[in-house]
């Protein structure tokens, strides 16, 4: 039996923010004449930067002054606000005039910022956002398609669109990134579209991570609007093979609070377009996953082309070949999650593994699916406008791996690889929970058949509603479809703690290094009666500076250990405390044998180290031999548990 590694961790529930609404004047024309609009904060490479972008109609020098919400004196901007410049250049012919982009850095946690961007003489108006805490879960809300213009009618669209963005963050306020399906707009360089798709102030307050899509990819709208952190613009991945032609592309990556994102231009994916095709995306997601996978918990892909989807796009030929050419890579590379558009329709699929059904034995709809090693999830998100819906079509005889669009064995209504299928022509979004040891994935209806729906209210459809129009619209705010994703760990078992910043003058601690896996290795059987494995715990560093020379004590308990539905107590495991380092007047904790030999184990709170009243000031090191020991009855499987750890100190 595999026992890999002990989770030392201390859960925190971090708490979220509310957003300075902001006002929504879309231009303004500043001393010099210049005419500011298209505002929009976007990503930035972390949670400490935010990138803001613009139009302007003079080439001027500009600028993003920036200040913490607090520092504002009546609304005025302090002399002493940071300003950070603004670089770009000219917009193509059909767009006009520049652009500008500045990005944010050093920016602190949990802070409410204001904003404004131009110069002396000319500013526009003030917008707010907040950051959070950099560490723990979050929330991130997913968009499809809002495709701004698709229906015909520009302004029934941007109503759908500013509704869906208002309803999910009136539900989900703390969510912390609005994360982009593609297709933003109808037509590439129609102004008028991308005027409407940015109207919406909630697109100044939380930042967008741009996907493009096959609308964008056009033109240079989408590059001139939507700049984005870390981008690599290398011919490879521009379907022309030009970056310098009338068009829009390239890939990028960030990382927001242990979460790798991968954006791909899925536009390019043949070599016969003139670009690098899908082996040069495949070669990007793999340099990305090398150099940045180990910094983050998950690696969360997105890009526009859905290929496990149902509707009109299920069967084109160009999403057949991404079908085979990307999902070996992705399983390969332990992706958790993928996040498509293009199809209109909102599918989740079965757990992927080198393009086929990770298990054959997972059921349609489960609410909870375990990745297994290469198991990933993909989902299509539906419209976010309501500008244009799919509806889903049926499986062939073409099969059921690979570039195959054959029916589902459990389901025949059903395409293989999805494990739901939805279309009600309603507006939907996906809401993401970031969490410690599992993503939640949400669809959420943001719309009813009521307007504003554009497609439904100019009759581009012919029902509305669940069961293909049988039965009533649900609420909005109704969840369509809900399932949590618990990620594959390996044979190792990770170690997470939240630890916080010792302030001068203060008690604190902290595990050393990387606080990487205690690895309790392979359990060896005794006597036939008993499995049996030992390790060390990773060094716990005391730092204690307050001249009170208080008393203080590091303690731990363990959970059960699991391995999905099998599990043993946490009581079989034991301890042997040691001060590893000398200093702030550490004593170590009593042995607690392994509960197997009676007694409870670490299963009750048990003392790793303590201090007495009056102890010198200084640093310790605490350290501990663990010793675990079940039952040879327990079933084979690698088993996980967390060890809390509490710091009391008067």
């Amino acid at each position: 039996m595999r026992l890999a590694a002990l989770a030392v961790g201390t859960a925190v529930a971090l708490g979220g923010f509310a957003v300075a609404p902001a006002t929504a004047a879309d231009t303004v024309t500043t001393a010099d004449a210049a005419t500011l609009s298209g505002i929009v904060l976007g990503v930035g490479a972390d949670e400490s930067q935010r990138i803001v972008t613009w139009y302007s109609s003079a080439d001027t020098a500009q600028v993003v002054q920036l200040v913490p919400t607090a520092s504002l004196v009546d609304g005025a901007f302090p002399a002493d606000a940071v300003t950070y410049a603004a670089t770009g250049g000219a917009n193509i012919a059909t767009s006009g005039g520049y652009n500008r982009h500045a990005v944010l850095t050093g920016l602190q946690e949990d802070t409410a910022y204001s904003y404004r961007v131009g110069a002396e003489g000319g500013w526009s108006q003030a917008y707010s956002f907040r950051t959070q805490s950099f560490e723990g879960d979050y929330d991130f809300l997913f968009f499809g398609d809002p495709q701004i213009g698709a229906s015909g009618d520009v302004a029934k669209d941007q109503a759908g669109w500013k509704d869906t963005l208002d309803v999910a963050l009136a539900a989900n306020p703390d969510s912390e990134l609005l994360v982009s399906g593609g297709d933003q707009v109808e037509t590439a360089n129609t102004e008028a579209q991308w005027t409407a798709f940015l109207a919406p102030d909630k697109l100044r307050q939380y930042p967008w991570a741009a996907t493009i899509g096959n609308h964008d990819v056009g033109g240079k709208a989408y590059e001139q609007h939507l700049y984005t952190p870390n981008t690599d613009r290398s011919a490879a991945l521009y379907s022309n093979g030009n970056p310098t032609s009338n068009t829009s592309g390239g890939d990028y990556w960030y990382i927001y609070k242990d979460v790798l994102f991968i954006d791909l231009n899925s536009n390019s994916y043949a070599t016969s377009q003139g670009g690098g095709g899908d082996d040069a995306h495949v070669a990007y997601v793999t340099d990305v996953v090398n150099a940045h996978g180990a910094d983050a918990k998950y690696t969360v892909l997105v890009y526009h082309h859905a290929i496990y989807s149902a509707a009109s796009h299920a069967k084109d030929s160009d999403n057949k070949a991404r079908r085979v050419d990307f999902t070996t890579a992705f399983s390969d590379l332990g992706v958790d999650l993928v996040l498509q558009g293009h199809d209109h329709v909102y599918t989740r699929s079965y757990l992927i593994k080198n393009g086929a059904k990770a298990d054959a034995d997972e059921q349609p709809g489960a609410a909870d699916v375990y990745a297994g090693p290469g198991g990933v999830l993909y989902v299509t998100a539906d419209t976010a406008s309501g500008s244009k819906y799919y509806d889903i079509t049926a499986p062939d005889s073409s099969g059921t791996s690979g570039a195959g669009n054959g029916a589902d064995p459990l389901d025949a209504s059903r395409y293989w690889y999805n494990s739901v299928q939805n279309q009600e022509h309603v507006r939907t979004y996906v809401k993401v929970q970031v969490r410690n040891d599992q993503l939640v994935v949400e669809n959420i209806r943001s719309g009813t058949c009521a307007a504003p729906n554009a497609a439904v209210e100019l009759s581009k459809v012919s029902w509305c509603g669940p069961d293909s129009g049988a039965s009533a619209a649900q609420p909005v705010g109704s969840v369509v479809d809900s399932v949590t994703v618990h990620p594959y760990h390996g044979d190792g078992q990770e170690i997470q703690v939240a630890v916080p910043e010792a302030a001068p003058g203060e008690f604190g601690w902290t595990i050393d290094g990387h606080n990487g896996l205690v690895d309790l290795g392979t359990a060896v059987e005794k006597d036939g009666t008993y499995f049996e494995a030992a390790g060390q715990l990773n060094a716990i560093t005391v730092s204690d500076t307050r001249r009170s020379q208080a008393p203080w004590s590091i303690s731990a308990s363990v959970g059960d250990f699991r391995d999905a539905s099998k599990t043993f107590p946490g009581s079989y495991l034991g301890w042997t405390p040691a001060v590893v380092q000398a200093g702030a007047g550490a004593r170590a904790g009593g042995s607690i044998g392994s509960g197997f030999d009676g007694g409870t184990g670490l299963s009750v709170s048990s003392t790793l180290g303590y201090a007495d009243q009056g102890h010198e000031s200084g640093t310790a090191q605490l350290g501990a031999g663990l010793d675990l020991k079940i039952p040879s009855a327990v079933e084979t499987g690698s088993y996980r548990a967390t060890l809390t750890i509490t710091a009391l100190s008067s």
